[in-house]
């Protein structure tokens, strides 16, 4: 009897694709999705342990599950990721009827895991060694890289796809557990970056994003050259059928010259830069050992706006980090007043075990104040937002036509009498717009006029006049925490619609 999985994943992009993966390698051994978690043979929740609310929707979850699994023993139940990599004995201490944790660097081993525990094997910890446990080279090593073959059906679009070029972080901002869990950084050779990407052209993908935890800090020594991702995405540019390359999260003190001239001089590498400032003081910034002062993050700016004047950049901001006064949250404020970018996504600084603000800062901002500073970061992004948005009204914008808006999605996502849904699509500066048209241009590169703006999006009617302009509601914020989400692959969600 062929056996039937099903997977949530929380968290950032690295853990969409670690999903993807992980489905594929089990469809490869006869595995099929289920279409809910009650009719699943194992059930996998691929974690996030950047902020605690995500680890809270976890232990949620396997509280919801427990009673599957008293109703049906057999039930393999797997925590995989970065809270497998964090808490490991402590996930089993909190729920013992879980079967499998597995870090990310054991991901390939779960296909024969699971196999295991259905044999009978019992209970599996399978997890990476601590950065302080060994020397980098013996930590590294425990950090396996995880890039098998890919499945095209395991996309949440057949045209667009996550390619990761690095595993890992070696910066340990204060706030920031990734090194910890993700291990030390290891770079993908560019020579394996190219072949995934020509396999996911010839199997339909127009647009690839390149993901890292800081992806501008790629670096790959090839017979003695240093190739930085300016070199990578000079390669990529080459790929015949590819339309459009997109590369996040940029570090700041990585935004060098020689990229931002390849953003500039590559016609398919797109306009938008996730360059995360975090705070816009220098004494917040230097508790957290983000490793810049706003002057320096303002003078990269002032380099990307003087090269690419029409490029979208957007940010992170955490609010209410240790010791943040009034007067020092003000400076963030200004800088999202000043610094005009597309969009924010704003967070509440959450104390994580193991990182130097854990174990050496105090969390000493009330809820209260840091929920406060949240909306008013929110609401001053909202205002840049929407004047950024402004200037597009009457232009016309080429748009990757990536599924049913949410709206439409949220009301059944059925076709109008004329054919027509109201659709969503991405500029290449990621703007998104909304449009209505037939259901068959999903997939297909657009023109459309743009005719209204809000905040969050761009409203628009396809150039060719087939279909009709819409005033629309004003899409969700992307700017909250409600950026963190959850994905179960067997759904058709299209890739990054949860970061608008």
């Amino acid at each position: 009897m062929t056996k039937r999985l099903w997977i949530e994943t929380v968290g950032c992009q690295m853990n969409v694709l670690d999903s993807e993966l992980v489905v594929a390698a089990l469809r490869r051994q006869g595995w099929e999705l289920a279409t809910a978690s009650s009719e699943a043979d194992a059930v996998f929740y691929n974690t996030c342990s950047v902020r605690q609310h995500a680890e809270d929707k976890i232990y949620s979850a396997l509280g919801r599950i427990r009673q599957e699994k008293l109703r049906r023993p057999e039930l393999v139940i797997g925590v995989i990721g970065c809270m497998a990599q964090k808490d490991q004995l402590l996930v089993r201490s909190r729920a013992p009827w879980v079967d499998l944790v597995v870090g990310p660097g054991q991901l390939h081993q779960i296909p024969t895991l699971v196999a295991d525990v259905l044999a009978g094997g019992g209970p599996r910890l399978e997890v990476s060694l601590d950065r302080k446990a060994g020397s980098r080279d013996a930590v590294t090593l425990s950090f396996e890289s995880y890039d098998p073959d890919r499945d095209p059906t395991m996309r949440p679009t057949p045209f667009q796809a996550l390619v990761r070029t690095q595993t890992g972080c070696d910066k340990f901002c204060a706030f920031c557990v990734v090194p910890h869990v993700r291990g030390p950084e290891q770079a993908r050779s560019v020579a394996s970056i190219v072949a995934e990407t020509q396999k996911l052209v010839a199997e339909g993908c127009l647009e690839i994003t390149l993901i890292g935890q800081t992806v501008n800090s790629y670096r790959w020594n090839e017979g003695g050259k240093m190739l930085r991702l300016s070199d990578l995405l000079e390669q990529l540019n080459s790929v015949d059928g590819l339309e459009r390359i997109k590369f996040v999260t940029n570090y700041p003190r990585d935004m060098t010259d020689d990229l931002i001239a390849a953003v500039r001089d590559l016609p398919k590498v797109c306009p938008y830069l996730h360059v995360p400032a975090q705070h816009g003081c220098d004494a917040v910034l230097s508790r957290m050992k983000r490793g810049y002062t706003i002057g320096e993050y303002m003078e990269m700016l002032h380099r990307v706006r003087e090269s690419l004047p029409h490029a979208a950049v957007t940010s992170d901001f955490i609010v209410g980090f240790c010791g943040e006064t009034d007067a020092e949250f003000t400076r963030s404020l200004d800088l999202v007043r000043s610094a005009n970018f597309k969009n924010s996504y704003i967070f509440k600084y959450s104390p994580r075990p193991g990182t130097k603000a854990f174990e050496r800062q105090i969390d000493d901002v009330p809820e209260a104040v840091k929920r406060g500073r949240n909306q008013m970061l929110l609401d001053a992004q909202t205002v840049v937002s929407l004047a950024g948005n402004q200037p597009f009204i009457g232009t016309r914008q080429q748009v990757l036509v990536e599924g049913l808006s949410a709206r439409e999605e949220k009301n059944g996502g059925l076709p109008s009498v004329d054919g027509q849904a109201q659709l969503m699509g991405r500029t290449p500066c990621d703007r998104i717009v909304v449009f209505h048209a037939p259901l068959r241009l999903i997939g297909r590169l657009v023109d459309v006029d743009i005719t209204a703006t809000a905040a969050w999006s761009l409203v628009g009617v396809v150039a060719d006049g087939l279909a009709e302009a819409k005033l629309l509601d004003e899409l969700p914020s992307p700017a909250s925490a409600s950026a963190l989400y959850a994905i179960a692959l067997p759904t058709r969600t299209p890739t990054g619609a949860a970061r608008a």
